[in-house]
């Protein structure tokens, strides 16, 4: 489902990734581990086309996003690929539920479709009596459940979130574990996950580890 081959990417004269390979099949969580600098988030912007890669190819859903730009580039990564990062980026002025409808809107989804289907979303995720709260009336953990469901609004093909525990107490990073695995097993959701919790990569069907800019198994 997603295919990567030979990823390269230097900043300045600093070699980051260093030929990476990786496959995700439809419906794995797989996690990226390793220590700060070995590449991890580098790979995952580049897999998201959130960052350009010097040299490899990538493909998702047959489609190989290498070779994508500008507008179909963009509406490429809103249609196919959700995300999580560490501090949630909410925006401060939307409510909750007007953050989650965002991607959907900027698809082009008639509103009342994206609406109706983030007030499905916050009901499953247990957000139903927060819906017109702002990010800052939220827990962290609310805050990071408002933006599992922005990334999946779209029903992407994959999910990539980059340290998405980071920011949260160990109560709510269980919560955010078990959430994935409901995702997956409700929705066949895909996740690929860069993480430095061990309960998180242990929970994943594969973990995958980085080192000085190569992928050292998986």
């Amino acid at each position: 489902m997603l295919k990567a081959t030979g990823i390269f990417k230097n900043y300045g004269t600093l070699p980051v990734l260093k030929g990476v390979d990786i496959t995700i099949q439809k419906g794995e969580i797989v996690s990226i581990v390793g220590s700060s600098g070995a590449g991890k988030s580098t790979l995952l912007h580049i897999l998201g086309t959130l960052d350009k890669a010097d040299k490899g190819i990538i493909t998702l859903e047959d489609e190989k996003v290498d070779q994508l730009t500008g507008k179909k580039l963009a509406a490429f990564r809103n249609k196919h690929i959700g995300f999580v990062f560490q501090f949630h980026h909410l925006l401060p002025e939307f409510t909750a539920l007007e953050n989650v409808c965002i991607p959907g809107w900027i698809a082009g989804t008639k509103k009342k479709e994206v609406n109706e289907r983030a007030l499905e979303l916050l009901s499953i995720l247990g957000l139903s009596g927060r819906l017109e709260n702002k990010p800052n009336q939220l827990s962290g953990g609310e805050q990071q459940r408002v933006a599992v469901a922005r990334a999946l609004i779209n029903n992407p093909s994959i999910i990539m979130a980059d340290e998405p525990t980071g920011n949260l107490d160990s109560k709510n990073a269980k919560e955010l574990h078990q959430l994935f695995i409901d995702l997956r097993k409700n929705f066949n959701q895909t996740f690929l996950i860069v993480t430095h919790n061990e309960e998180m990569a242990q929970m994943s069907d594969r973990t995958l580890h980085m080192k000085d800019g190569f992928m050292i198994d998986g």
